[in-house]
């Protein structure tokens, strides 16, 4: 808490850079699949479980290495998180078959887990309740950006004869690579817990006093204990806690929508509207622009916040939230609609825009709606973080 704002901000960006390194490995793995059918001799039913496996470890391992932080701290976790990543990518660039590929897959969403279970964690560290907004915006910004960055830049290297699906893992080694030196050189130790017991230790051995201890030192519990309790407290307050339960299926919802979004994309461009697969990348950007518009509402967002936290406390999160929220099943149900080339176009901002092409007059409206879905996803994301971090901490004053 007492780090400058230069400090704390680097912290920030370094810790959402594994974010967005993490996001981009994910969705860009569906742009491959034409080049590893034809190479690793598999159905694009494997090669979509292959997209599958990744969320089996993304969620299911932080469960444990959650527990991990209390005894070795969040900075070692985050460098052999993003070493081990860099490995997987590596692995699954090297895969001589499609099961080598399903389980690096469940490798990179298990190492890549760091890159959202303990950002937020590292900004709660850091930042004040009240300042946490902008960085934890941030944080989902760049997580829902990537997701649409990463596959305009595989769509590119698929489209290219020479380079094609493992070329794109390489792409993730480079990136993973980089961020790996940049963790070492840059991040620094935030948990509380291990800044503390490494100041006694130190007292002690500058004093020689062994009264010097840290509480963490005091009430030290065993690894297997800490494993035990962070595997079983979260679904403990799953089942019996309706603001995590309520916020959870909320956002478990939106994301399993947003995975069903990434795996049709590629196909329906492509089969509908006759987009070759560099072009399809392009739709992705989308997405893009939905989490900067999301950001932007975020912004407001914050600004109601700060008004009315005094007297709603950190019910005041949830005013944006209220409104964005319809903007999900309108964008689901308009993005169904109009799959099929036939449908007449309606929007009159967008019926100024003269184009030969039908077909790509269309995609153009499907861009809006996805625009628009993403805005919507992108609030409900960033307050669930917030609002659920609000309701089990110790309330703060606002100054």
């Amino acid at each position: 808490m007492n780090f400058s704002y230069r400090t704390k901000w680097t912290i920030t960006l370094v810790a959402c850079a594994f974010s967005a390194t993490v996001a981009a490995a994910s969705a860009s793995f569906s742009m491959g699949y034409q080049s590893m059918m034809r190479d690793l001799n598999c159905t694009q039913f494997q090669a979509t479980v292959g997209l599958s496996m990744w969320s089996i470890g993304f969620s299911t391992v932080p469960l444990i290495t959650s527990s991990f932080t209390e005894e070795f701290g969040r900075l070692n976790i985050y460098i052999v998180s993003s070493f081990g990543f860099m490995l997987t990518e590596m692995m699954i660039a090297l895969s001589p078959n499609i099961q080598t590929v399903m389980f690096g897959r469940l490798l990179g969403g298990a190492f890549g887990s760091t890159g959202a279970t303990l950002v937020g964690g590292s900004i709660a560290d850091i930042w004040k309740q009240h300042e946490r907004g902008q960085p934890m915006a941030f944080f989902t910004l760049v997580s829902v950006a990537a997701t649409g960055l990463g596959p305009i830049i595989a769509g590119v290297i698929e489209a290219s004869p020479r380079l094609g699906w493992r070329w794109i893992q390489w792409v993730h080694v480079i990136f993973a690579g980089v961020y790996f030196i940049f963790v070492v050189l840059l991040m620094k130790e935030t948990r509380a817990t291990i800044v503390l017991t490494r100041l006694a230790r130190q007292k002690r051995k500058e004093s020689g006093d062994a009264r010097y201890q840290a509480k963490a030192d005091i009430k030290k519990q065993s690894l297997m204990t800490l494993v035990k309790i962070s595997c079983t407290r979260p679904i403990y307050l799953l089942l019996t806690e309706p603001i995590v339960q309520s916020f959870s299926l909320w956002t478990g919802f939106t994301w399993g929508v947003i995975f069903a979004l990434i795996e049709s994309i590629s196909a329906e461009f492509q089969a509908v509207y006759g987009f070759d697969i560099q072009n399809t990348g392009f739709i992705f950007a989308t997405l893009i622009v939905g989490s900067f518009i999301g950001y932007f509402a975020n912004m407001y967002q914050e600004k109601l916040y700060q008004k009315h936290y005094p007297r709603k406390r950190q019910e005041a999160r949830l005013y944006l939230p209220c409104f964005t929220t319809i903007l999900l099943p309108i964008g689901m149900f308009i993005y169904a609609w109009t799959a099929r080339p036939e449908v007449h176009w309606i929007a009159p901002a967008i019926g100024l825009v003269v184009c030969s092409d039908h077909n790509v007059v269309i995609a153009l409206a499907r861009l809006i709606i996805l625009k628009v879905f993403m805005s919507g996803a992108f609030v409900i994301y960033v307050v669930g973080f917030l609002y659920l971090a609000d309701c089990h901490r110790r309330l703060e004053p606002l100054s």
